[in-house]
């Protein structure tokens, strides 16, 4: 059956204009066809992150759900190839089985979506871009991928990479692909770097008197050679009392106070070794006097997947913000959040969750441009129902965006891929 019968075939495609390729080649003679169409297609997986970006401009939708499974499995060479749109629960739970693991700890958007876990595919996490808390320290999705092979949008198979860990001399396609947001190619398969999984963990808490003192902590831990691979602040937030209750709730430990401010920092290896660097921490951070409390390995890794879900803003209908910026300016955005809206703090002070309260969207402007002065950029995650699409999702100077529109030129000149996901008119 000729790819031309195949797009009309009920067995190809449903009702609505969905495509379902089962292999690397439909995928290309599809968007080829569509090429010689000018036909636009939205590219899926399993929508755990569709609700990320604009809508895209077109009328026809490719899931790439069916092009999933693991290809080759290397524990002793530290590499797994898989297809696309592998699951990453998938994933993890075969590295788990060799004590290793995604050292950039995917984010579950499930729960702000949802209210439950869905993690969706490594195809998704690879065009969002978007790490966990140790990014900070290992680097985002993009620094842990080996290579990929694609489609790009005029239908041509396209690949990048291998599977060691040095790159060949050449530019590495993973870096452009990597926050795409699947407007340059539609991903068939993705080679991935892992690593050896942590002993154990344990996680200091910390309840600062003041914004400066949260930020001198941020600087101390940054540059402390007992490495720590996550440090968050979380605020008191009790202007929202609705917010505060699901915030006490969330972080309901036994060695934690709940209902003030505190800073956590997470300390990971064998228990000998977490032992020293925390005993140097509390040295170099002059913790002695400080009012302070320690969560075990029991309550250290929920805690972090806590964070890493964004439990806290579990189903918010509101609009969810996330914003990098240097900690340097870190206390000043600290300071104009306190009684306006809704956050935490990650990455040792330099990324920041925010939820905008719908009746208060003409905020987000202003933090955009907080955003643009401070030397960072933002993106709005999830919007309201209510949320002017007329606003950027994305902020963007003229230069990138010059240098995004001819990139997307290179890679699909008719703008196939994922139309305006990103920009309108890119």
């Amino acid at each position: 059956m000729s790819t031309k019968i195949k797009i009309n075939s009920q067995i190809f495609q449903d009702s609505n204009n969905v495509y379902y390729p089962k292999d690397e080649v439909e995928v290309s003679d599809l968007i080829r066809e569509l090429y010689k169409q000018d036909s636009p297609t939205e590219i899926i997986g399993n929508n755990s992150k569709s609700f990320i970006g604009n809508k895209t401009q077109s009328a026809n939708t490719t899931s790439l759900s069916k092009i999933s499974g693991i290809i080759d499995y290397r524990p002793e060479e530290l590499y797994i190839k898989v297809k696309a749109c592998t699951p990453i629960n998938e994933i993890e739970k075969v590295l788990s089985e060799n004590s290793q693991e995604l050292a950039f700890e995917p984010i579950d958007f499930g729960y702000i979506k949802d209210g439950k876990s869905n993690k969706g595919t490594i195809a998704g996490y690879l065009s969002c871009n978007y790490a966990g808390s140790r990014r900070f320290k290992v680097g985002s999705v993009r620094d842990h991928v080996l290579g990929f092979k694609g489609v790009n949008g005029k239908g041509d198979i396209i690949k990048s990479g291998g599977t060691v860990v040095k790159n060949v001399t050449g530019y590495d396609l993973s870096k452009l692909i990597a926050g795409s947001f699947g407007t340059l190619v539609a991903l068939t398969e993705i080679t991935l770097k892992v690593l050896p999984k942590k002993d154990s963990s344990k996680t200091v808490i910390i309840y600062p008197n003041n914004f400066e003192q949260i930020y001198d902590l941020f600087n101390k831990l940054s540059s402390s050679s007992s490495e720590i691979s996550g440090a968050v602040f979380i605020p008191e937030q009790s202007n929202d009392k609705e917010f505060s209750a699901k915030r006490n709730n969330v972080f309901k430990f036994n060695d934690l106070k709940s209902k003030v401010s505190f800073v956590a920092f997470r300390v990971e290896g064998d228990k000998i070794s977490i032992e020293e660097k925390i005993n140097n921490l509390k040295k170099e951070l002059e913790l002695n006097n400080s009012d302070i409390s320690t969560l075990d390995v029991y309550q250290s890794e929920p805690f972090w997947k806590k964070i890493n879900n964004l439990e806290v803003f579990e189903k918010t209908e509101h609009n969810l913000i996330r914003m990098v910026i240097p900690p340097a300016n870190g206390s000043k955005l600290s300071k104009y959040l306190e009684n306006n809206h809704n956050y935490f703090t990650d990455w040792c002070g330099s990324l920041f969750w925010i939820e905008v309260n719908s009746k208060k969207e003409e905020k987000i402007k202003d933090l955009k441009k907080m955003a643009n002065d401070f030397g960072g950029y933002l993106t709005v995650i999830k919007t309201s129902s209510e949320y002017d699409y007329g606003e950027p999702i994305f902020t963007v100077d003229k230069v990138r965006l010059m240098i995004s529109e001819k990139v997307k030129q290179s890679f699909d000149p008719k703008r196939i891929l994922n139309p305006g996901k990103m920009y309108r008119g890119v």
